[in-house]
């Protein structure tokens, strides 16, 4: 039996000056088990468990052993928390090093609760079993719903303790990710390093995630326009799925338009722009429908740690990255709408098809109409008792695997948008099973509901039970396919409470 993960480590970010990082290895714990493997994602990077001393393999992702090749660090940066500059840096988690991948890729390998760093400014350091798999759940959903996202390899059970409003089981992350460079690094040298480290901090950024712009006439203008491009179309594919990112600080703004940080995350069921979950967004700063404008904002503060870089003469620079700022609202327009047209199985463009979709979604808010099944039973024809286009017959219950009401689809403002959308489908030169089936490749039967996610997590952290969780990561798996019979409850809206759903960060 061999005892080691293949491990090919290339430490790219550990070459950088030390004003980048702490050097530091994660704290060890005191029973380490593998509670949690992601097979897929391993078999990615090049790593399998199969003739492997799997209490090694614990040990490893729970910083007690440091595998050959890894160089850990904590990696320094600050942020803007809920508008607030703030010192942060690396408090719980120990980037291991860089695995180059057996197609080339290179990403980081981060424990997420390794412990204490120097950055931990009084935590602990730890992380809780709970909100650990909670991140293990998400990102892959994230992942299987084709949004670019860090993901999750493992969750390695600590056999000690963490004090938060009650003792809870310890666990440890292994967090995969492009990089774990944020808005907020960029802070970091802009308010504490020099104009030297922040030029080297962008030139490694281009060079690892934008090597196109390496020959550009004025490179870091251009970083500045591909990394808000991303972050358009990150937050585009959030809103198209109802996802509320619930802590969207500069810390949390992956420079390689990845989705990072899970803490008080979850996703919306009935539909309001206005929906908040975190326990701490007292004001809704984050809530679902401010998540543009918090992206815009975000960027501004990143376009500002660069203004030395992108000119020399200061008014001129202030100048360039203000333009391209405000080329955000209209880039994010024509695209939220192209994607809104694409969800409504629309493939040409007319005047009237922003009017459509906001009269829709609308709809959807006064009605407080569940966001994924209403958009689902449109893709699938469920939404009448007109003959459905997938089996030529008449769709006598449509809500058995939805769980809306027949009654919401009969509301008169709703069917007089439905005929009018039903017109606008007919002008196209696709046919109706086209459209469908365009609108279910937009559109998920399957979202991670946040009832069944706390499901799975109290199965796991009250009873050790990780079968709750092994059934709903099977299902997210494939959320754009109808889901068996026997798994439509994974569809259903959660139980009516007059108790709002909250999150919370597990710090």
């Amino acid at each position: 039996m061999s005892r080691t993960l293949a491990w090919k480590f290339d430490n790219s970010y550990a070459k950088l000056p030390e004003a980048f990082y702490v050097r530091q290895d994660p704290v060890p714990v005191r029973a380490p088990q593998l509670a949690v493997w992601n097979h897929g994602l391993a078999s990615e990077l090049g790593l399998s468990l199969e003739d492997v001393d799997k209490a090694h393999v614990a040990a490893v992702l729970a910083g007690n052993e440091v595998p050959e090749g890894a160089v850990p660090l904590a990696q320094a940066y600050a942020g803007c928390q809920f508008g607030h500059f703030t010192m942060l840096g690396d408090g719980r988690a120990i980037l291991l090093g860089e695995q180059l991948t057996p197609d080339g890729t290179r990403v980081d390998i981060q424990l997420k609760g390794s412990g204490r760093t120097r950055f931990s400014r009084g935590g602990d350091g730890r992380a809780a079993l709970g909100p650990m798999l909670r991140e293990y759940i998400i990102s892959e959903a994230m992942h299987a719903l084709g949004i670019p996202t860090t993901r999750s390899l493992a969750v390695v059970a600590t056999g000690e303790p963490v004090y938060r409003e009650r003792p809870l089981p310890g666990a440890v992350l292994t967090r995969v990710a492009a990089s774990h460079l944020r808005v907020g690094t960029f802070e970091y040298f802009a308010n504490f390093g020099s104009q030297v480290g922040l030029r080297t901090l962008a030139d490694y950024t281009i060079q690892r995630h934008y090597p196109q712009l390496g020959e550009a006439d004025r490179p870091y203008l251009e970083l500045l326009k591909a990394v808000m491009e991303r972050q358009v179309d990150l937050v585009i594919r959030w809103l198209s799925v109802g996802f509320v990112h619930g802590v969207m600080n500069t810390d949390n703004m992956s420079i390689a338009g990845e989705t990072i940080d899970y803490g008080p995350c979850a996703f919306m069921d009935s539909y309001s722009i206005q929906t908040v979950f975190s326990s701490i967004d007292h004001q809704g700063r984050y809530a679902y429908g401010n998540q543009p404008q918090i992206v815009q904002w975000n960027l501004a503060r990143f376009a500002e740690t660069l203004l030395p870089l992108i000119d020399p003469d200061q008014q001129r620079a202030m100048d360039d990255a203000t333009t391209v700022l405000r080329s955000f609202v209209e880039i994010f327009q024509r695209r939220w709408h192209a994607e809104l047209r694409a969800k409504l199985g629309l493939t040409n463009e007319e005047p009237d098809d922003e009017s459509l979709s906001q009269a829709l979604l609308r709809w959807m808010q006064r009605q407080s109409a569940d966001y994924t099944n209403t958009w689902r039973r449109l893709a699938t024809g469920s939404h009448s008792h007109e003959p459905s286009a997938q089996t030529g017959q008449a769709n006598a219950e449509p809500g058995s695997q939805c769980g809306e009401s027949d009654e919401l689809f009969q509301d008169p403002e709703f069917v007089a948008w439905r005929d009018r959308w039903q017109a606008r489908l007919a002008r196209q030169d696709i046919s109706k099973n086209e459209a469908l089936a365009l609108m279910r490749s937009k559109n998920p039967a399957i979202i991670p509901r946040n009832h069944r996610v706390e499901e799975a997590l109290a199965a796991a952290t009250d009873h050790g039970d990780l079968s709750v969780m092994q059934r709903l990561m099977a299902v997210l798996a494939g959320p754009y396919d109808d889901p068996p019979v026997e798994s439509g409850e994974y569809t259903e809206p959660p139980p009516s409470s007059n108790t709002p759903y909250r999150t919370f960060c597990g710090t």
